[in-house]
């Protein structure tokens, strides 16, 4: 299948070009839903006969490198469009294609009446064109391109409902928030050009192959790639825009936090593995970058009351246990855990969308309660995968938060094991404070107007494909104690040289079973002990008074809008104000340009004075002109 892995982008590009420019003329939803959704469906088949054929293969034989033509070809600088297919990039895909397609067929019920219809399936199309073109690009500039391409995709869906103006500031944010890390992404390839004169991610790998552990030029390009991370996967201090782009359609919701954009940080990383290795004190502050956003953001959600928002915190706590195991060294392991995390959170964010349709557009869950007998596909679903998420055994969500927090005790040391520890407890607690209140409890919302009601089977059968992978997709990924790890011995031809250069100054530790059984232990009870704690306080409240003292503090998101807001954006804007507009641009370059044109106007205004009209005037001024050039041709 090989020679028709081209199709894989261009059938999404098309999906994009016939809804974007023909959709309001067609006007038929269901054409324009399932042909949106083909134009996803067919490239994921694409993927798995890639898939089949690797498993087929020898490991060290499981790459294509695909040219398709030259793209940019100008003095030292030659790009081509070309993909590089390996263990990592096909897990990718099939992960953005399979969850992107299920995510397809759910819009077809949520976005049903929308006037917009056509639009929305067009810019998923083109969201998933973008984010195939970042997985598979085999050079830093094809990779960048779908980088701003997803950025782009996602600035159109979050600001979808353009009416609305939360959702145009919402997506405002979004996008120029994610410029910033752009901005280390472009000095991090600028540096890598210059130095090693490619932009070929493989060759750049290979260059850099000999070079000494804590090279310096190593360390400034980890650093600034990893900024770009921190922007695309929402890190501290990056991380304010994924909360807010809740305002777009929950779909959108979905396919950004579970399983394509917010990931691509995780995928770069782990993409340029061997960097990382040799730069160990940028490895370092992705642990650090990770253990602290992960806990904050899980202390955010224990406040939060929007169903959709205490899911984006989540994501964003989430993808900082990503970036743990990214600084653990345990990269197999942070792809592992990206996986799950596709699988229970798509799960979680169309649930919550499920509830929304159910609940007439409500998402406070503070004003719902009592839907479990009455969305029960919808409950017994999103129980399931809140279990997941919580790390209860053996969901999928268990395997890999396992993993990483074993890791990070092994690697890292009992202060940062415990700091896990803490945001693992964090999130079994909000998650089951939203199950309380959302399908526990008595039922908070006006009954006489308001009939909560289970979704299309447009919505349910999604749900229901996730759940299956949410509950065995950990299994792929067991510890060695319980049988082999698949997808370690998968991914291991991808990051051996990674490995093999951290062994060097990072000897392999050998625990016992008896520990690890020990904290698996300490995680499972964590976790149990946490979803009683909520189940008990929650299921019954039916008030909820002001919060007071730190909880106001979480429940404000530890003030960083406003920080950011007084701190960065007023005094821009007021710099910009007094002396960028009223001083720069309007005194020197306005007084400049207004100078020079009075200048030549009163000049103009002078020589006018000689055009007086008067026949004798000119006369006597060629008389004088004329007596002026004898006299100079008589004494020259």
């Amino acid at each position: 299948m090989a020679q028709y892995f081209y199709l894989v982008v261009l059938l999404p590009l098309i999906g994009f070009l016939v809804n974007g420019i023909f959709g309001r003329r067609i006007n038929n939803e269901k054409l324009s839903g399932w042909f949106s959704s083909l134009m996803v469906l067919i490239p994921f088949l694409i993927g798995c006969s890639i898939f089949f054929e690797f498993m087929s293969l020898p490991p060290e034989a499981r790459v294509l490198n695909l040219n398709y033509f030259s793209w940019i070809a100008t003095g030292n600088l030659s790009i081509d469009y070309a993909f590089y297919v390996d263990t990592l990039s096909i897990s990718l895909f099939l992960i953005v294609t399979g969850i992107g397609f299920l995510i397809h067929v759910y819009s077809i019920g949520y976005m049903h009446g929308d006037p917009g219809f056509a639009k929305f399936f067009a810019f998923l199309n083109l969201f998933i064109f973008a984010m195939l073109n970042l997985i598979l690009g085999s050079n830093f500039l094809l990779v960048f391109l779908g980088w701003e391409g997803v950025g782009l995709a996602s600035y159109l869906l979050i600001g979808f409902w353009y009416d609305k103006t939360f959702t145009g500031v919402a997506a405002k944010k979004a996008f120029v928030v994610n410029r910033i890390g752009d901005f280390g992404f472009m000095i991090a390839m600028f540096l890598i050009f210059t130095t090693f004169g490619t932009l070929d991610i493989q060759g750049f790998l290979g260059n850099i192959a000999g070079l000494e552990v804590g090279n310096s030029l190593l360390l400034a390009i980890a650093l600034l790639l990893f900024l770009g991370a921190c922007g695309k996967s929402a890190q501290i201090p990056l991380f304010v825009w994924l909360p807010d782009a809740m305002a777009g359609p929950t779909p959108v919701s979905a396919l950004i936090h579970a399983a394509t954009m917010v990931t691509a940080g995780i995928y770069l990383v782990a993409r340029t593995s061997l960097l990382y290795a040799l730069a160990p004190v940028a490895t370092n502050v992705v642990l650090i970058i990770g253990v602290l956003t992960a806990l904050i953001a899980a202390t955010i959600a224990l406040k939060q009351n929007d169903i959709k928002k205490i899911l984006a915190y989540s994501t964003v706590s989430q993808l900082g246990f990503m970036f743990i195991a990214l600084g653990s060294f345990a990269f197999h392991v942070a792809i592992f855990h990206l996986i799950t995390h596709a699988f229970f959170k798509a799960l979680l964010f169309l649930g919550s969308g499920s509830v929304i349709h159910g609940m007439h557009g409500e998402q406070d869950i503070t004003k719902m309660g009592g839907l479990k007998n009455k969305m029960k596909i919808t409950f017994v679903t999103f129980f399931i995968g809140s279990l997941a998420i919580s790390g209860i055994p053996p969901l999928s969500g268990f395997f890999s938060k396992d993993e990483i927090m074993f890791d990070t005790y092994v690697t890292d040391g009992p202060i940062f094991y415990i700091l896990t520890v803490i945001t693992a407890a964090c999130t079994a607690f909000y998650m089951w404070r939203l199950m309380g209140l959302t399908f526990y409890g008595k039922p908070r919302y006006d009954e006489a107007h308001v009939h909560p009601h289970e979704s299309p089977s447009t919505m349910t059968i999604p749900l229901i494909i996730l759940t299956v992978l949410a509950t065995l997709g950990g299994f792929i990924g067991l510890p060695h104690f319980l049988g082999p790890n698949l997808l370690g011995e998968w991914l291991a031809p991808v990051f051996a040289n990674a490995v093999a250069v951290v062994s060097t100054y990072h000897p392999e530790h050998h625990v016992s079973l008896a520990l690890e059984l020990g904290l698996l232990a300490i995680s499972v009870v964590v976790a149990v002990t946490m979803i009683i704690l909520a189940m008990k306080k929650f299921t019954k409240q039916e008030t909820f008074p002001e919060p007071q003292g730190f909880g106001k503090v979480l429940e404000n998101k530890y003030y960083v809008d406003e920080i950011y807001e007084a701190g960065i954006v007023k005094p821009i804007q007021e710099g910009s104000d007094k002396i960028l507009w009223k001083i720069f641009d309007v005194k020197i370059i306005d007084g400049f340009v207004n100078g020079v044109a009075n200048y030549i106007s009163r000049l103009s205004f002078d020589w006018r004075k000689i055009q007086t009209g008067v026949i004798q005037d000119y006369t006597t001024l060629t008389v004088l002109g004329i007596v002026v050039v004898l006299v100079y041709l008589l004494f020259k």
